[in-house]
């Protein structure tokens, strides 16, 4: 099998997409990541969830896990609001990682072994320019444990 028969389509954001809408369309479609792409269509980077988490986490929560627990439940269950007017950009690490996009010819192996490397848990399928969309951790795993 090759990554154009696992892709589906697949929600995208910009750089410009308010991160709030971004942690928005995660939790409403069930999804570990999205596609971010540039003006043309093309992608450009992975936002996992956990990025859209680190943006929203205060500081001093993520050095020091036990002062989250001094936080009352209140405030703690409304950390997501930190998010603001932030937006995807700000949500994207300092350091560039390897992007993890491939043709669309790429074999299920290909694709588990761009996800372990990559640490990602989508990779976007891309034919001729032009993104088809993506084939995510689970849907390779429950086709790997088919055979």
């Amino acid at each position: 099998m090759r990554a154009r028969d696992l892709a589906v389509e697949f929600p995208t954001v910009t750089l410009d997409t308010p991160a709030l809408e971004a942690a928005r369309l995660l939790t409403e479609r069930g999804l570990p990541g999205l596609i971010l792409i540039d003006d043309d269509g093309r992608p450009l980077s992975i936002l996992p969830g956990t990025q859209v988490l680190r943006l929203a986490v205060p500081a001093y929560c993520q050095d020091d896990p036990a002062l989250a627990r001094v936080v009352d439940e209140a405030h703690a269950d409304r950390f997501l609001l930190r998010l603001g007017d932030k937006t995807v950009r700000e949500c994207l690490p300092e350091q560039p990682r390897e992007l993890p996009v491939t043709d669309s010819k790429a074999t299920v192996l290909e694709l588990a072994a761009m996800m372990a490397r990559t640490h990602s848990p989508l990779v976007a399928v891309v034919e001729e320019g032009r993104l088809l969309g993506a084939v995510t951790l689970q849907s390779l795993l429950d086709h790997a444990l088919q055979l």
